[in-house]
């Protein structure tokens, strides 16, 4: 059987930090997505999620100083699970998205250009 880790997103970028790991622009930035549905009364709600996501510029991906919040951005990726104990000796586990592919999306809801 094979294995599957992948996870696909479209939203708009909150805050960002790009920063550079050994001459190398690495970019952290969180990425909000929403769905709308009815509650059992039919009145509508919208419920945002919040995604950490982490971008490595290379090969795939280039550009990352273009992200700014408000960017509207298509997302490819896999999530990673980080295990770490704190100074005050509790466990604590984060989530993040290792992006391996980026577009930002025009108003149109159209892809607008690939940063790859």
């Amino acid at each position: 059987m094979e294995q599957l880790n992948r996870i696909e997103l479209r939203g708009i970028v909150g805050s960002v930090k790009v920063q550079n790991f050994n001459s190398t622009p690495v970019a952290h930035f969180t990425l909000a997505t929403n769905i709308a549905y009815k509650d059992k009364d039919g009145s509508p709600v919208i419920e945002t999620a919040w995604h950490s996501v982490t971008a490595w510029e290379g090969r795939e991906i280039q550009c990352l100083e273009s992200i700014v919040k408000g960017t509207k951005l298509y997302v490819c990726g896999r999530l990673r699970y980080q295990r770490v104990t704190g100074n005050d000796g509790v466990d604590r586990t984060f989530t993040d998205v290792l992006a391996k592919k980026i577009a930002v999306i025009n108003d149109d809801e159209q892809l607008q250009y690939e940063m790859n």
